[in-house]
C-alpha cells in the first residue's frame, strides 16, 4: 500500500498539497455519498495515508522503511483518528454545513459493513534472532467467517431472516403523547438487539454473529535488528468483520530474551574482556566473540584499564537496510592476579627494582639537570 498514490500526490508534496488531496478523495469515497461496496474500505485507506504523511515524524519513518518501520517505531499505521482531522471543511459542499452537525446514516445501518477487531499476540524471541530476524511459525485464535452461513449468521434454510420488530433497521420509533406536546424517540429494537435479524433464524453454529472462533498457524517473517518491545502488524490476521467488514489485523509484540554475553543498545553491542597485566603494557592479539561469530582483535601496547576498542560494522544490522551496522564496543579490563608462583613472583620483583632504579635515576637526572650539570 504506497500512501503517495492512495492520495495522487507526489511523494515531494507539501502539507498543502496533501490536505488539498485528501479533501477531494474524502469527498469522493465517503460512505454516505459513495454506495460502493468498497467505499468506507478505500475512506478508511484515504484516511490513514493522510494521518501519517501530515504527521512530519510519521512521514519521516514511513518514507524510510514503510509501515513495518511505523509499526516498529511504535506507531499503529492501521488507526485512523478523525477526531485528528479538521472535516468541518471538506465534508460542508454536501452535507450543507459543519461535519459535526450531521448524521450519517451510514454508521446507523445495522447491516452496513463492520471491521473486525484487531488482535495481539505476545511472543519471545532469543537475542540473536532479534539481531539477525528470522520466520516464525505462530498459532493465533481469532474469529473466522462461519462458513456454515456465509458469515451471514443467518441459517440457509431461513425464510423471515428480517426482524419483525423492527423491520430490518435494528431501531425502534416509539412517540409519547404530553402536556407540551408529542416527544418521539428511537431506541435499539428490544427483539434483535439492533441487528436487524429475526433472532429466530440464526446460524445454528454461529448463532447469529457470522464467525466462529478457530485456531490458526501463521508464518511470520520477523525482519533483522527488531528492538524488544517492536510490534509487527499481520494484515487481515484479526477477528472476521461482520456483514462483509474487512477483517482485523493482528499486532505482534515482539519480546526478546536477554544475552548472558552481549548487551545491546539500538544497534550498538557492547562486551568486556578480561585482560593480564603483560597483555595490558606488552599488547597482544586475542580472539573475541562477536554476534557474527569469532574474530582477533589487536591489543596495543599501554592499554589502561577500562578503555575501550571499537569493531566498526559488527553491531547489528539496521532496521530495513541490507548493508548498515551498529559497532561493537569491548570494554578493557586489566586483572590483577590474586595468586603468584614464586617464579612468577620473582620476576615481578625484578621489575619492581627496575622500576625504582628508573624512578631514582629520573630523579637523579632531573636534580642534575636542575644544578645544569
Amino acid at each position: 500500500m504506497d500512501y503517495y498514490e492512495i492520495l495522487g500526490v507526489e511523494k515531494n508534496a507539501t502539507k498543502e498539497e496533501l490536505k488539498k488531496a485528501f479533501r477531494q478523495k474524502a469527498r469522493q469515497y465517503h460512505p454516505d455519498v459513495n454506495k460502493a461496496p468498497d467505499a468506507a474500505e478505500k475512506f478508511k485507506e484515504i484516511g490513514k495515508a493522510y494521518e501519517t504523511l501530515s504527521d512530519d515524524n510519521k512521514r519521516e519513518i514511513y518514507d524510510r522503511y514503510g509501515e513495518d518501520g511505523l509499526t516498529n517505531a511504535g506507531f499503529n499505521p492501521n488507526s485512523f483518528n478523525m477526531g485528528d482531522i479538521d472535516l468541518s471543511d471538506i465534508f460542508s459542499s454536501f452535507f450543507g454545513g459543519g461535519f459535526g452537525g450531521f448524521s450519517s446514516s451510514y454508521s446507523q445501518d445495522p447491516n452496513a459493513p463492520v471491521e473486525g477487531d484487531d488482535l495481539r499476540l505476545d511472543i519471545e524471541i532469543d537475542f540473536l534472532e532479534a539481531c539477525f530476524g528470522l520466520e516464525k511459525e505462530i498459532k493465533v485464535r481469532h474469529l473466522e467467517p462461519c462458513t456454515d452461513c456465509n458469515s451471514t449468521g443467518m441459517d440457509k434454510n431461513a425464510k423471515d431472516t428480517i426482524c419483525p420488530v423492527c423491520k430490518g433497521k435494528g431501531r425502534v420509533q416509539k412517540s409519547t403523547r404530553t402536556i407540551l406536546g408529542s416527544f418521539t424517540s428511537v431506541t435499539t429494537c428490544p427483539n434483535c438487539h439492533g441487528s436487524g435479524k429475526n433472532p429466530k433464524a440464526y446460524c445454528k453454529t454461529c448463532h447469529g454473529v457470522g464467525a466462529v472462533e478457530k485456531e490458526k498457524n501463521i508464518t511470520i517473517k520477523i525482519p533483522h535488528g527488531v528492538e524488544n518491545g517492536s510490534k509487527m502488524r499481520v494484515a487481515h490476521e484479526g477477528d472476521a468483520g461482520k456483514n462483509g467488514g474487512r477483517p482485523g489485523d493482528l499486532y505482534v509484540v515482539i519480546h526478546t530474551k536477554p544475552s548472558k554475553e552481549f548487551v545491546r543498545q539500538g544497534f550498538d553491542i557492547y562486551t568486556e574482556l578480561e585482560i593480564t597485566t603483560p597483555q595490558a603494557v606488552l599488547g597482544d592479539e586475542v580472539k573475541v566473540n562477536t554476534i557474527h561469530g569469532e574474530t582477533i582483535i589487536k591489543i596495543p601496547q599501554g592499554v589502561q584499564n577500562g578503555d575501550k576498542l571499537t569493531l566498526k560494522n559488527m553491531g547489528v544490522p539496521y532496521l530495513g537496510s541490507e548493508i548498515q551496522r551498529g559497532m561493537h564496543y569491548i570494554t578493557l579490563k586489566v586483572g590483577v592476579p590474586k595468586k603468584l608462583s614464586r617464579e612468577e613472583e620473582k620476576l615481578y620483583r625484578e621489575l619492581f627494582i627496575l622500576s625504582k632504579q628508573q624512578e631514582k635515576e629520573g630523579l637523579l637526572n632531573k636534580v642534575k639537570s636542575a644544578l645544569g650539570k
